[in-house]
Protein backbone atom coordinates (compact mmCIF):
# COMPACT_ATOMS: atom_id res chain seq x y z
CA UNK A 1 0.00 0.00 0.00
CA UNK A 2 1.61 3.15 -1.22
CA UNK A 3 1.17 6.70 0.49
CA UNK A 4 1.63 9.85 0.01
CA UNK A 5 2.28 13.30 1.78
CA UNK A 6 4.02 16.68 1.48
CA UNK A 7 6.60 16.25 4.07
CA UNK A 8 8.00 12.92 5.58
CA UNK A 9 9.60 13.08 8.61
CA UNK A 10 11.19 10.19 10.20
CA UNK A 11 11.50 10.27 13.72
CA UNK A 12 9.26 11.80 16.71
CA UNK A 13 11.96 13.16 18.90
CA UNK A 14 12.00 16.75 20.10
CA UNK A 15 13.98 17.38 16.94
CA UNK A 16 11.10 15.63 14.28
CA UNK A 17 7.86 17.41 16.49
CA UNK A 18 9.35 20.59 16.75
CA UNK A 19 9.97 20.25 12.35
CA UNK A 20 5.94 19.14 11.88
CA UNK A 21 4.91 21.99 14.49
CA UNK A 22 6.66 25.16 12.32
CA UNK A 23 4.78 23.84 9.19
CA UNK A 24 1.53 25.58 8.40
CA UNK A 25 -2.10 24.00 8.84
CA UNK A 26 -2.73 23.23 5.25
CA UNK A 27 0.53 21.06 4.57
CA UNK A 28 0.04 17.75 4.65
CA UNK A 29 3.28 16.08 7.21
CA UNK A 30 3.24 12.22 8.03
CA UNK A 31 5.42 11.67 11.30
CA UNK A 32 7.30 7.72 11.65
CA UNK A 33 8.72 6.25 14.23
CA UNK A 34 9.99 2.73 14.97
CA UNK A 35 8.44 2.80 18.59
CA UNK A 36 5.91 4.44 20.29
CA UNK A 37 5.85 8.19 19.50
CA UNK A 38 7.38 9.04 22.98
CA UNK A 39 10.34 6.19 22.61
CA UNK A 40 13.06 8.62 21.81
CA UNK A 41 16.14 9.71 23.00
CA UNK A 42 14.72 13.17 23.67
CA UNK A 43 12.49 12.10 26.05
CA UNK A 44 15.44 10.92 28.38
CA UNK A 45 17.87 14.15 28.74
CA UNK A 46 17.35 14.87 32.18
CA UNK A 47 19.89 18.29 32.67
CA UNK A 48 18.01 21.07 30.45
CA UNK A 49 18.65 23.52 27.89
CA UNK A 50 20.78 26.09 27.59
CA UNK A 51 19.64 29.56 26.51
CA UNK A 52 21.62 32.70 26.25
CA UNK A 53 21.16 35.08 29.56
CA UNK A 54 21.57 38.27 27.73
CA UNK A 55 23.96 39.67 25.37
CA UNK A 56 26.60 40.45 27.80
CA UNK A 57 26.95 36.60 28.22
CA UNK A 58 27.64 35.57 24.14
CA UNK A 59 30.85 35.92 24.07
CA UNK A 60 31.39 33.07 27.22
CA UNK A 61 28.33 30.54 25.78
CA UNK A 62 30.51 31.26 22.48
CA UNK A 63 33.87 29.88 24.01
CA UNK A 64 32.13 27.40 26.27
CA UNK A 65 30.81 25.76 23.01
CA UNK A 66 33.62 26.06 21.36
CA UNK A 67 36.39 24.95 23.88
CA UNK A 68 33.99 22.04 24.58
CA UNK A 69 34.19 21.17 21.63
CA UNK A 70 38.01 21.63 21.01
CA UNK A 71 37.60 24.22 18.67
CA UNK A 72 36.48 21.87 15.78
CA UNK A 73 32.94 23.60 15.65
CA UNK A 74 30.99 25.48 12.86
CA UNK A 75 31.65 29.16 14.11
CA UNK A 76 28.90 30.06 12.14
CA UNK A 77 26.36 27.11 13.34
CA UNK A 78 26.96 28.21 16.90
CA UNK A 79 26.07 31.32 16.12
CA UNK A 80 22.94 30.72 14.60
CA UNK A 81 22.12 28.00 17.78
CA UNK A 82 23.25 30.99 20.05
CA UNK A 83 21.17 33.75 18.69
CA UNK A 84 17.97 31.69 18.24
CA UNK A 85 17.82 30.34 21.77
CA UNK A 86 15.68 32.74 23.50
CA UNK A 87 13.09 32.52 20.53
CA UNK A 88 13.27 29.26 20.93
CA UNK A 89 12.64 29.05 24.48
CA UNK A 90 9.73 31.45 24.63
CA UNK A 91 8.21 29.18 21.92
CA UNK A 92 8.70 26.03 24.03
CA UNK A 93 6.93 27.98 26.94
CA UNK A 94 3.92 29.15 24.22
CA UNK A 95 3.56 24.96 23.71
CA UNK A 96 3.13 25.01 27.44
CA UNK A 97 6.94 23.55 28.32
CA UNK A 98 6.79 24.41 31.88
CA UNK A 99 10.60 25.25 32.91
CA UNK A 100 11.28 25.26 36.62
CA UNK A 101 11.39 29.12 38.15
CA UNK A 102 12.32 31.44 40.99
CA UNK A 103 9.08 33.27 41.72
CA UNK A 104 8.38 34.42 38.27
CA UNK A 105 11.86 34.32 37.15
CA UNK A 106 13.10 31.26 34.84
CA UNK A 107 15.01 29.40 37.41
CA UNK A 108 18.92 28.84 35.35
CA UNK A 109 21.07 25.46 36.53
CA UNK A 110 24.91 25.13 35.84
CA UNK A 111 26.54 21.62 34.11
CA UNK A 112 30.13 21.00 33.25
CA UNK A 113 31.83 23.13 30.48
CA UNK A 114 29.46 26.34 31.71
CA UNK A 115 31.11 29.67 32.78
CA UNK A 116 28.00 30.58 34.47
CA UNK A 117 24.09 29.09 35.30
CA UNK A 118 22.13 29.26 31.56
CA UNK A 119 20.42 26.32 31.49
CA UNK A 120 16.27 25.70 31.94
CA UNK A 121 15.24 23.22 33.29
CA UNK A 122 12.47 20.81 34.49
CA UNK A 123 12.99 19.19 37.97
CA UNK A 124 15.40 16.49 36.31
CA UNK A 125 13.18 15.06 33.73
CA UNK A 126 13.52 18.62 30.98
CA UNK A 127 13.30 15.76 27.83
CA UNK A 128 10.40 14.06 29.02
CA UNK A 129 8.86 17.81 29.68
CA UNK A 130 9.55 19.26 26.19
CA UNK A 131 9.65 16.06 24.20
CA UNK A 132 6.15 15.19 26.06
CA UNK A 133 4.40 18.83 25.27
CA UNK A 134 5.42 19.00 21.35
CA UNK A 135 3.62 15.71 20.99
CA UNK A 136 0.55 16.79 22.41
CA UNK A 137 0.76 20.01 20.45
CA UNK A 138 1.58 17.48 17.44
CA UNK A 139 -1.39 15.24 18.15
CA UNK A 140 -3.61 18.19 18.02
CA UNK A 141 -2.80 19.09 14.37
CA UNK A 142 -5.09 18.11 11.77
CA UNK A 143 -2.39 18.45 9.15
CA UNK A 144 0.29 16.13 11.01
CA UNK A 145 -0.38 12.21 11.47
CA UNK A 146 2.07 9.55 13.08
CA UNK A 147 2.62 6.10 12.04
CA UNK A 148 3.97 4.02 15.05
CA UNK A 149 5.95 0.72 15.13
CA UNK A 150 7.31 1.75 11.43
CA UNK A 151 10.55 0.98 10.36
CA UNK A 152 12.81 3.18 7.38
CA UNK A 153 14.21 0.58 5.17
CA UNK A 154 15.09 2.79 2.38
CA UNK A 155 15.03 6.16 0.47
CA UNK A 156 13.27 6.33 -2.95
CA UNK A 157 15.43 8.60 -5.28
CA UNK A 158 15.53 9.32 -8.75
CA UNK A 159 19.54 9.73 -7.94
CA UNK A 160 19.42 13.13 -7.63
CA UNK A 161 16.55 14.12 -5.24
CA UNK A 162 14.82 12.04 -2.78
CA UNK A 163 11.00 11.37 -3.23
CA UNK A 164 10.35 9.63 -0.22
CA UNK A 165 11.10 6.18 1.67
CA UNK A 166 10.19 2.80 1.72
CA UNK A 167 8.85 1.33 5.08
CA UNK A 168 7.56 -1.84 6.74
CA UNK A 169 4.70 -1.16 8.78
CA UNK A 170 3.68 -2.59 12.13
CA UNK A 171 2.01 -5.43 10.42
CA UNK A 172 5.40 -6.88 8.45
CA UNK A 173 4.21 -5.15 5.27
CA UNK A 174 6.17 -3.29 2.79
CA UNK A 175 4.95 -0.13 1.34
CA UNK A 176 6.33 3.23 -0.20
CA UNK A 177 5.60 6.53 1.39
CA UNK A 178 6.30 9.38 -1.27
CA UNK A 179 7.24 12.93 -0.35
CA UNK A 180 8.01 16.18 -1.63
CA UNK A 181 10.42 16.19 1.37
CA UNK A 182 11.94 14.13 3.42
CA UNK A 183 13.13 14.89 6.76
CA UNK A 184 15.57 12.62 8.73
CA UNK A 185 15.36 13.20 12.24
CA UNK A 186 16.03 9.12 13.73
CA UNK A 187 18.48 9.90 16.44
CA UNK A 188 21.74 8.80 16.80
CA UNK A 189 23.59 5.11 16.83
CA UNK A 190 23.28 4.17 20.71
CA UNK A 191 21.78 1.00 19.81
CA UNK A 192 25.01 -0.37 18.41
CA UNK A 193 26.96 -0.08 21.86
CA UNK A 194 27.14 -2.60 24.61
CA UNK A 195 27.01 0.42 27.53
CA UNK A 196 24.72 3.16 26.67
CA UNK A 197 22.10 5.64 27.91
CA UNK A 198 20.08 5.35 24.29
CA UNK A 199 17.34 3.52 23.49
CA UNK A 200 18.35 -0.16 22.25
CA UNK A 201 16.08 0.46 18.45
CA UNK A 202 18.04 3.24 17.74
CA UNK A 203 20.32 2.04 15.23
CA UNK A 204 21.91 4.93 13.13
CA UNK A 205 19.85 3.74 10.07
CA UNK A 206 19.52 6.71 8.76
CA UNK A 207 23.32 6.82 8.64
CA UNK A 208 23.75 3.72 6.51
CA UNK A 209 21.33 4.57 4.12
CA UNK A 210 23.35 7.55 3.79
CA UNK A 211 26.27 6.10 2.98
CA UNK A 212 24.48 3.82 0.47
CA UNK A 213 23.33 6.82 -1.30
CA UNK A 214 26.83 8.57 -1.39
CA UNK A 215 25.26 11.15 0.43
CA UNK A 216 27.81 13.34 2.58
CA UNK A 217 28.63 12.14 6.13
CA UNK A 218 30.90 13.88 8.66
CA UNK A 219 32.86 12.92 11.92
CA UNK A 220 30.94 10.11 12.28
CA UNK A 221 34.02 9.05 14.55
CA UNK A 222 33.03 11.89 16.88
CA UNK A 223 31.10 9.90 19.63
CA UNK A 224 30.67 11.24 23.06
CA UNK A 225 30.64 9.26 26.51
CA UNK A 226 28.65 10.42 29.19
CA UNK A 227 30.88 10.50 32.75
CA UNK A 228 27.97 9.57 35.20
CA UNK A 229 25.46 7.00 34.61
CA UNK A 230 24.41 4.86 37.62
CA UNK A 231 26.76 1.93 37.42
CA UNK A 232 24.57 -1.85 37.20
CA UNK A 233 25.04 -5.39 36.55
CA UNK A 234 21.55 -5.54 34.74
CA UNK A 235 21.20 -5.95 31.16
CA UNK A 236 19.89 -2.99 28.87
CA UNK A 237 19.79 1.19 28.68
CA UNK A 238 22.00 2.78 31.52
CA UNK A 239 20.29 5.20 33.48
CA UNK A 240 21.78 8.36 33.31
CA UNK A 241 23.20 10.64 36.39
CA UNK A 242 22.16 13.86 34.54
CA UNK A 243 25.33 16.48 34.79
CA UNK A 244 23.68 18.87 36.48
CA UNK A 245 23.87 16.92 39.97
CA UNK A 246 27.86 18.16 39.75
CA UNK A 247 26.77 21.19 38.72
CA UNK A 248 24.33 21.76 41.90
CA UNK A 249 27.52 20.48 43.87
CA UNK A 250 27.87 16.95 43.93
CA UNK A 251 31.70 15.34 43.52
CA UNK A 252 33.28 12.63 42.09
CA UNK A 253 35.33 9.89 44.74
CA UNK A 254 37.76 7.46 44.68
CA UNK A 255 37.55 3.91 45.81
CA UNK A 256 39.18 5.66 49.47
CA UNK A 257 36.39 8.34 48.87
CA UNK A 258 38.81 10.76 48.62
CA UNK A 259 37.90 13.84 45.28
CA UNK A 260 40.08 12.88 42.46
CA UNK A 261 39.00 15.58 39.82
CA UNK A 262 37.10 18.74 38.69
CA UNK A 263 33.75 17.75 37.69
CA UNK A 264 32.65 20.32 36.16
CA UNK A 265 35.17 20.48 32.94
CA UNK A 266 33.88 18.85 29.74
CA UNK A 267 32.59 15.68 29.16
CA UNK A 268 35.46 14.02 27.58
CA UNK A 269 37.95 15.40 30.27
CA UNK A 270 36.25 14.38 33.12
CA UNK A 271 35.32 10.81 31.16
CA UNK A 272 39.38 10.27 30.96
CA UNK A 273 39.52 11.26 34.53
CA UNK A 274 36.84 8.47 35.92
CA UNK A 275 38.43 5.88 33.68
CA UNK A 276 41.95 6.54 34.83
CA UNK A 277 40.75 6.21 38.17
CA UNK A 278 38.68 2.82 37.54
CA UNK A 279 42.26 1.67 36.52
CA UNK A 280 44.04 2.86 39.48
CA UNK A 281 41.56 1.66 42.34
CA UNK A 282 41.16 -1.69 39.83
CA UNK A 283 37.03 -1.17 40.07
CA UNK A 284 34.15 -1.17 37.61
CA UNK A 285 32.78 2.44 39.02
CA UNK A 286 34.15 5.66 40.58
CA UNK A 287 31.62 6.96 43.86
CA UNK A 288 29.44 10.19 43.26
CA UNK A 289 28.51 11.97 46.37
CA UNK A 290 25.45 14.52 46.58
CA UNK A 291 26.42 15.06 50.35
CA UNK A 292 26.67 18.70 49.39
CA UNK A 293 23.32 18.86 47.85
CA UNK A 294 20.68 19.75 50.50
CA UNK A 295 18.61 16.76 50.85
CA UNK A 296 15.52 19.00 49.74
CA UNK A 297 17.02 20.14 46.52
CA UNK A 298 17.87 16.44 45.30
CA UNK A 299 14.02 15.88 46.28
CA UNK A 300 12.78 18.56 44.49
CA UNK A 301 15.01 19.21 41.50
CA UNK A 302 16.03 15.17 40.81
CA UNK A 303 13.46 13.35 41.88
CA UNK A 304 13.53 10.63 38.86
CA UNK A 305 17.35 10.20 39.96
CA UNK A 306 16.23 9.67 43.30
CA UNK A 307 13.80 7.76 42.42
CA UNK A 308 15.68 5.54 39.98
CA UNK A 309 18.56 5.20 42.72
CA UNK A 310 16.46 3.45 45.28
CA UNK A 311 15.06 1.25 42.95
CA UNK A 312 18.73 -0.17 42.24
CA UNK A 313 19.19 0.08 46.22
CA UNK A 314 21.00 3.01 47.00
CA UNK A 315 19.56 6.52 48.83
CA UNK A 316 21.29 9.34 47.12
CA UNK A 317 20.43 11.78 50.32
CA UNK A 318 22.88 9.28 52.49
CA UNK A 319 25.30 7.42 50.42
CA UNK A 320 27.71 7.71 47.47
CA UNK A 321 26.08 6.37 44.27
CA UNK A 322 28.40 3.90 41.99
CA UNK A 323 28.62 5.55 38.80
CA UNK A 324 30.34 4.62 35.16
CA UNK A 325 31.58 6.33 31.64
CA UNK A 326 28.81 5.37 29.10
CA UNK A 327 28.16 6.17 25.50
CA UNK A 328 25.43 9.08 24.84
CA UNK A 329 25.92 11.13 22.27
CA UNK A 330 26.37 10.80 18.45
CA UNK A 331 28.48 14.36 17.44
CA UNK A 332 29.03 13.19 13.59
CA UNK A 333 26.15 12.24 11.24
CA UNK A 334 24.76 13.28 8.00
CA UNK A 335 26.39 16.57 6.70
CA UNK A 336 24.21 19.56 6.55
CA UNK A 337 24.07 23.40 5.94
CA UNK A 338 22.42 26.07 8.40
CA UNK A 339 19.39 24.77 6.66
CA UNK A 340 19.84 21.43 7.69
CA UNK A 341 19.69 20.57 3.97
CA UNK A 342 22.01 17.58 3.45
CA UNK A 343 23.90 16.81 -0.32
CA UNK A 344 20.54 15.08 -1.55
CA UNK A 345 17.98 17.12 -3.30
CA UNK A 346 14.78 17.46 -1.35
CA UNK A 347 16.19 15.62 1.78
CA UNK A 348 17.03 16.89 5.18
CA UNK A 349 18.69 16.05 8.47
CA UNK A 350 17.72 17.26 11.96
CA UNK A 351 18.80 16.75 15.58
CA UNK A 352 21.48 14.02 16.51
CA UNK A 353 21.54 11.84 12.83
CA UNK A 354 22.67 15.42 11.21
CA UNK A 355 25.96 16.95 11.51
CA UNK A 356 25.95 20.80 11.28
CA UNK A 357 29.30 21.55 13.27
CA UNK A 358 27.75 22.77 15.89
CA UNK A 359 29.59 20.21 18.69
CA UNK A 360 32.94 19.87 17.00
CA UNK A 361 34.49 17.16 18.31
CA UNK A 362 32.53 17.09 22.13
CA UNK A 363 28.90 17.97 23.23
CA UNK A 364 28.92 20.87 25.63
CA UNK A 365 26.31 19.96 28.14
CA UNK A 366 22.48 20.60 27.47
CA UNK A 367 23.24 22.14 23.47
CA UNK A 368 21.73 18.89 22.39
CA UNK A 369 17.79 19.89 22.79
CA UNK A 370 18.75 23.26 22.02
CA UNK A 371 20.56 22.84 18.81
CA UNK A 372 18.17 20.12 17.26
CA UNK A 373 14.95 22.69 17.53
CA UNK A 374 16.99 25.11 16.27
CA UNK A 375 18.31 24.00 12.89
CA UNK A 376 14.62 21.45 12.81
CA UNK A 377 12.93 25.16 12.79
CA UNK A 378 15.48 26.32 9.60
CA UNK A 379 15.09 23.12 8.01
CA UNK A 380 10.88 23.66 7.72
CA UNK A 381 11.40 27.51 7.05
CA UNK A 382 13.58 26.58 3.65
CA UNK A 383 10.90 23.67 2.78
CA UNK A 384 8.31 26.27 2.74
CA UNK A 385 9.51 28.15 0.82
CA UNK A 386 9.46 25.77 -2.39
CA UNK A 387 6.87 23.20 -0.80
CA UNK A 388 3.99 24.95 -3.09
CA UNK A 389 5.97 24.92 -6.59
CA UNK A 390 7.06 21.39 -5.85
CA UNK A 391 5.12 18.33 -7.08
CA UNK A 392 5.34 14.52 -6.92
CA UNK A 393 6.64 12.21 -9.64
CA UNK A 394 5.98 8.80 -10.61
CA UNK A 395 8.29 6.51 -8.53
CA UNK A 396 7.10 3.21 -9.25
CA UNK A 397 9.63 2.56 -11.60
CA UNK A 398 12.21 3.72 -9.16
CA UNK A 399 11.84 1.02 -6.40
CA UNK A 400 11.43 -2.86 -6.43
CA UNK A 401 10.28 -3.96 -3.55
CA UNK A 402 11.50 -7.55 -3.96
CA UNK A 403 15.21 -5.98 -2.45
CA UNK A 404 13.84 -5.63 1.04
CA UNK A 405 11.92 -9.00 1.76
CA UNK A 406 14.67 -9.91 4.20
CA UNK A 407 13.98 -7.19 6.74
CA UNK A 408 16.34 -8.86 9.31
CA UNK A 409 19.43 -8.67 6.95
CA UNK A 410 19.13 -5.60 5.89
CA UNK A 411 19.23 -4.31 9.30
CA UNK A 412 22.07 -6.20 10.00
CA UNK A 413 23.97 -4.93 6.69
CA UNK A 414 23.08 -1.30 7.82
CA UNK A 415 24.05 -2.25 11.44
CA UNK A 416 27.70 -3.32 9.80
CA UNK A 417 27.80 -0.63 7.88
CA UNK A 418 27.47 1.98 10.09
CA UNK A 419 30.05 0.53 12.22
CA UNK A 420 32.36 0.49 9.63
CA UNK A 421 32.36 3.47 8.70
CA UNK A 422 32.83 4.68 12.50
CA UNK A 423 36.26 2.19 12.65
CA UNK A 424 37.22 3.55 9.23
CA UNK A 425 37.38 7.02 10.55
CA UNK A 426 39.14 6.31 13.59
CA UNK A 427 41.63 5.45 11.49
CA UNK A 428 41.45 8.53 9.67
CA UNK A 429 41.44 10.58 12.85
CA UNK A 430 43.75 8.77 14.91
CA UNK A 431 42.99 9.59 18.60
CA UNK A 432 40.21 12.10 18.35
CA UNK A 433 37.58 10.12 18.93
CA UNK A 434 36.00 9.42 22.39
CA UNK A 435 34.58 5.94 21.43
CA UNK A 436 35.35 3.65 23.39
CA UNK A 437 34.10 -0.36 24.63
CA UNK A 438 32.32 -2.88 22.72
CA UNK A 439 30.01 -2.29 19.46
Amino acid sequence: MAKRTDVLIVGTGAAGLFCALQFSKQTDVLMITKEDADKSDSYLAQGGMCMLRDEEDYEKYFEDTMRAGHYENNKASVEVMIRSSRDIAQELIDYGVDFNRNGGELAFTREGGHSRPRILFHEDATGREITGTLLENVRERENIAILEHATMLDIITDGKKCCGIVVQGADGELCTVQAKYTVFACGGLGGLFQHSTNFRHITGDAIAIAKCHNIELEHVDYIQIHPTTLYSERPGRRFLISESVRGEGAVLLNKKKERFCDELLPRDIVTAEIKKQMEIDNMPYVWLSMEKIPKEEIESHFPNILKQCLEEGYDPTKECIPVVPAQHYFMGGIKVNLFSRTSMEHLYAVGETACNGVHGKNRLASNSLLESMVFAKRAASEIMKGISETGFIRIDNLVSMEQYLDVEGLKAKYKKIVLEEIERERKGHEGTSDIEGKC
